[in-house]
């Protein structure tokens, strides 16, 4: 397929510098997210025909001008949908929906922590818990970030930055979070998970930080809460009923408009060095695109 845009994401830092929990065998193109056109078929492929629109992900391959994958790795533009715009789409969505409604089991009244609340995953997380009803509280590193957390459903916004992470939580939720979805790591994940209420589900799902937390475990006894791990790589193989539905229901709310990435920062393809670091330095605001030009 000819490639319009490729969307960057954290993992593909850290493929880059050889940290991700798989490695990836050199040479490599990175890039694990894409939208464009079906431009030729493999033999036995029925699910799609030249012209398509479409979008996908695929471990390496996305910042060029085409990719090849399986068939089962893409998915329909829906009927009006924003094709440069789908490339932000399935990665940190399907991240959010599977770690907040399966993984976390999240319910209509619960409250929700996010934290890295403005990253890719973190402002998907945002939009989707406030879809499956939640009061959603959004910790992020600045004023603008908060903004957009509040402009796709946080309740609350805490910049801890600038503020004492537990001690906002204590005035926002005094008897604690029910659920938090971690992306960052670090010295915060200690501070949300003795924010929590007891029998609370804490969700991990990177470390953009850098930063792998060392939790203690008298902190889980005493508070009953429960710490589970998330894994977009395996959890369709591991879990593949679950997967099968929330995909379904994602690409549903998708199709309906009911969700959508926040993209504010696009870059060329000749800038993919500087588009990785833009999300290295943890600068982004939502999903950072790379969108391609198509040679004559």
């Amino acid at each position: 397929m000819r490639i319009a845009a490729a969307a960057v994401n954290f993992p593909d830092v850290l493929i880059m510098a050889n940290k991700y929990q798989v490695s990836a065998p050199l040479p490599l193109i990175p890039g694990s997210e894409f939208s464009g056109v079906v431009e030729a078929l493999g033999a036995g492929v029925t699910r799609w025909a030249v012209g398509d629109q479409v979008f996908g992900a695929s471990f390496v391959g996305a910042f060029a001008e085409a990719i090849c994958v399986r068939e089962s790795s893409l998915h329909a533009l829906p009927s009006g949908g924003d094709l440069v715009l789908a490339a932000g789409f399935w990665v940190a969505h399907s991240t959010a929906y599977h770690s907040l409604r399966s993984v976390a089991g999240v319910r209509p009244g619960d409250t929700v922590l996010v934290l890295g609340a403005a990253g890719g995953v973190g402002l998907a997380a945002v939009e989707v818990a406030a879809l499956l009803g939640a009061r959603v509280i959004a910790a992020a590193s600045s004023a603008d970030k908060l903004a957009a957390c509040t402009s796709k459903g946080a309740a609350h916004g805490i910049d801890y930055h600038a503020s004492d992470l537990r001690q906002e939580l204590k005035a926002i939720a005094p008897h604690g979070v029910d659920v938090v979805i971690d992306p960052v790591g670090g010295a915060v994940a200690e501070q949300a998970l003795r924010s929590m209420r007891w029998g609370g589900r804490f969700v991990t799902v990177g470390f953009a930080s850098g930063e792998i937390p060392k939790i203690a475990l008298n902190l889980v006894l005493l508070k009953g809460v429960t710490i589970h791990g998330f894994e977009m790589r395996t959890f369709s193989i591991n879990a593949p009923e679950l997967a099968a539905r929330d995909h379904g229901e994602l690409l549903d709310h998708f199709g309906a408009g009911r969700v959508r990435p926040h993209a504010p920062h696009r870059f060329r393809l000749e800038q993919a060095r500087d588009a990785l670091a833009f999300v290295a330095d943890r600068k982004a605001n939502g999903k950072v695109l790379i969108t391609i030009d198509q040679p004559e």
